[in-house]
């Protein structure tokens, strides 16, 4: 690759809960998928987001996910179509009033946690997530894992797909993520981290807890905003990345 977008998921505090430095990560990634009030995030935590985003041209993504503070949105649920594409469609149309409000338009949306892992192997949902999406701004794009259900529903509901690496969660042998109730699921050291995403950049695989290679094309690449030194990673990644010849920017132009 000779450029890579290079995201993190931002805006989800709560109220006086404070979650992850998102003013120091967006001097560093180059789009932002922004809480959208379901899983995490309230209007002012998430106009802030928007607001400091578009200072520093970074492009906005909606994150949208269950409806699940308690959880983070990190629990799996069974939610109608019905229901799950009006929550999807509110989540969305939620951030494009607050980046409207801040001068910046959304450009792309990517699930979170539960609805992100669940989109990726269940038809029914990737299809509600689509329709949603489609439904609001047939412009968006989805961003998810590839070779996932949610990047093949999209593309039939005529949105334009992008894919995702995550920099910093350990991958199977199958190209899915480890789930975060087993050890080992979550990285935290940000060499071997920059090291494993240069050589995604570089040779277009991640190597699989088992030590298999495993081929991913990323047109972005993940660092949790609240994963332990998430700054310090991303920083790092970029970093090593930059020293190789690799540029950072969006895969998803800003709109105005």
């Amino acid at each position: 690759m000779s450029a890579v977008d290079l995201n993190s998921d931002l805006g989800e505090g709560f109220g006086r809960w404070r979650l992850g430095d998102d003013d120091a990560m967006l001097a560093v990634v180059s789009s932002a998928n922004v809480a959208c009030g379901f899983h995490a995030g309230d209007p002012a935590t998430i106009r802030r987001t928007v607001r400091l985003a578009v200072e520093r041209g970074v492009t906005l993504g909606a994150h949208v996910g269950y409806r699940d503070l308690a959880g983070f949105g990190r629990r799996r649920m069974d939610v109608p179509s019905e229901e799950l594409q009006a929550d999807v469609a509110y989540q969305v149309g939620a951030l494009a009033g607050l980046a409207a409000a801040e001068g910046g338009r959304v450009a792309y949306v990517k699930p979170h946690g539960a609805l992100y892992n669940t989109a990726v192997v269940d038809e029914r949902v990737a299809a509600d997530v689509a329709a949603a999406v489609a439904a609001v701004d047939a412009s968006l794009v989805m961003l998810g894992l590839p070779g996932s259900q949610a990047l093949a529903a999209a593309s039939a509901a005529g949105l334009a797909t992008a894919t995702e690496a995550f920099a910093d969660r350990a991958y199977r042998a199958d190209g899915t993520l480890v789930p975060r109730s087993e050890p080992g699921s979550v990285l935290d050291d940000p060499d071997d981290v920059a090291r494993r995403m240069l050589r995604l950049a570089t040779e277009g695989v991640v190597e699989a807890d088992d030590g298999t290679l495993v081929p991913v094309r990323a047109d972005s690449i993940c660092v949790h905003g609240d994963s332990p030194g998430a700054v310090v990673m991303a920083v790092r990644v970029r970093d090593v990345l930059a020293e190789a010849g690799v540029h950072v920017a969006p895969f998803a132009g800003a709109r105005a």
